[in-house]
């Protein structure tokens, strides 16, 4: 797009603001695996905005689907709409298996400053103080793919020096059997593709230091403060490579999120 009209404070919502910063990690061309919820809002702006032949895996089954309607889950018989393969869940995995897809969408419980994310159970495993509903695809879906955009909400609790328990792990992890911390590429092997790229909360854009396995603020959302944004981590933050504030959404992009992408408001709130 030329000319770029971006929105002014007060007209886009914490979805909407999710939603583009999400859309504008896929590059054109690549396989994205994404599952229900603001990935799809993601993937499908991307098609729409800046990743006209990005390709979408969705997890239930279907790959390269090209509907006009957005799904209300990943099990939506809306994902087959012109896809390529409708299969299941062994074609799809099989995809990540291969190698083939370049970019997927997750979410989590907790992360640590290594990327190493929990959706499993906080407190210890044998005698939770909370039971989250497992894994579901996302260590294979992580470990797999060629790199992860986590897309969380940002609170102390969540972001910890340590997660109680690595559902997937990110990049620097326990190697088994002495359980000393090791990086990602040592502990894969030839089997190593990549790994977490970026997380998008509500207030921010972290990336990664792949080399030393670390997290970093990338940008700030507007509104945000980095006093506020440490605030709400529970480990030192390292601002030192932070480019300033996220990119506001521009007029078009949200046009097209709420009249193209998701116009009966499934996962979007209501504009004003």
């Amino acid at each position: 797009m030329t000319d770029k009209q971006y929105v002014k404070p007060g007209e886009y919502s914490v979805v909407d603001m999710l939603a583009v910063a999400a859309a504008r990690e896929v590059q054109d061309g690549e396989v994205v695996f994404a599952g229900t919820g603001l990935p799809m809002l993601a993937i499908m702006l991307a098609q729409k905005v800046n990743a006209p032949n990005s390709k979408l895996i969705y997890e239930a089954g279907t790959i390269d689907s090209r509907g006009d309607s957005l799904p209300s889950s990943v099990g939506d018989p809306r994902c087959v709409t012109q896809a390529s393969v409708a299969s299941g869940l062994f074609d799809v995995f099989n995809q990540l298996q291969r190698g083939k897809v370049d970019l997927a969408y997750l979410g989590g419980a907790e992360i640590d400053k290594y990327g190493n994310v929990n959706t499993t159970a906080v407190g210890d495993y044998t005698s939770p103080s909370v039971r989250f509903p497992g894994s579901g695809g996302n260590p294979d879906i992580n470990s797999l793919a060629k790199r992860t955009v986590f897309i969380m909400v940002q609170e102390k609790r969540r972001f910890k020096e340590s997660v109680d328990y690595i559902t997937s792990p990110g990049w620097m992890i326990r190697k088994w059997p002495e359980g000393t911390l090791a990086h990602r590429k040592d502990v894969y092997g030839k089997k190593f593709l990549g790994g977490p790229s970026a997380v998008i909360t509500n207030m921010a854009v972290f990336r990664f230091d792949e080399e030393a396995g670390t997290i970093y603020v990338d940008t700030i959302h507007p509104g945000i403060t980095r006093e506020q944004l440490q605030e709400n981590t529970g480990f030192e933050l390292d601002f030192t490579r932070c480019k300033g504030e996220t990119e506001l959404p521009t007029y078009e992009e949200l046009r097209i999120l709420h009249e193209n992408v998701d116009p009966e408001g499934i996962f979007l709130p209501a504009r004003g």
